[in-house]
């Protein structure tokens, strides 16, 4: 699309074009595409939004990294908000601690498992570390059920020894759900109160953990 073109687009009021237009500035170099993005983030519709944010992390610029903060910190729909947090991890390193920031100030759990996936791939044990530690701290099942998983994702990090104390005592937990996700994150760990605390996990009470248990035994 020819760029007279998107910047006609950007303004239609039917947003299927300017969400078009929005897909279309990918091709486009980041001084030109960033500022007609920037214009976007307060789109009245959520979808335009959404690609606003997913496009700005395709553009590593600052303009584009400081206004995905600002869509995190301010949009008011909680997908806008974390595929900004999605874009914010293509930046790297220099991203982990506003995405743990966002992670305490947003309690979304859309947010915050998409905080706790981006960390895993970005190879930030501290700060996925403490992420799970607040996400099993909350209420929300979902986020605790990602926290788990997160903490098993750990067991080759160098924050290991800590990720595994919070699985050990969260097997006893009195929610099933929690013990069904403990049982698969202990398999990640060869140490042997991972293997003790899986044995106990194959007698609980609950059908679902005992399977969870021993799935890798059962041929």
């Amino acid at each position: 699309m020819e760029l007279h073109e998107i910047e006609t687009e950007l303004q239609n009021s039917d947003f299927q074009y300017r969400l078009k237009a929005v897909s279309a500035l990918q091709d486009y170099p980041c001084e030109v595409a960033v500022p007609l993005l920037t214009r976007h983030v307060q789109d009245p519709e959520f979808l335009v939004r959404t690609f606003v944010a997913r496009e700005l992390g395709k553009q590593k610029t600052s303009e584009s990294f400081a206004a995905l903060l600002q869509i995190i910190k301010f949009d008011n729909t909680p997908n806008v908000r974390a595929e900004a947090s999605n874009s914010l991890s293509l930046f790297g390193r220099i991203s982990a601690s506003h995405l743990v920031q966002t992670f305490v100030r947003d309690d979304h759990w859309l947010v915050r498992r998409s905080i706790q996936a981006a960390l895993v791939e970005m190879d930030c044990p501290e700060e996925l570390l403490e992420v799970c530690l607040l996400g099993l701290e909350g209420e929300d099942a979902a986020v605790q059920e990602s926290s788990i998983d997160a903490l098993g994702a750990l067991a080759a990090s160098r924050q290991s020894a800590p990720a595994l104390s919070r699985l050990l005592q969260a097997k006893d937990s009195p929610y099933d759900y929690i013990r069904v996700r403990v049982a698969y994150a202990l398999k990640h760990f060869a140490d042997p109160a991972a293997k003790k605390a899986l044995a106990q996990l194959r007698q609980d009470i609950n059908h679902r953990v005992v399977g969870a248990a021993m799935e890798d035994l059962i041929p």
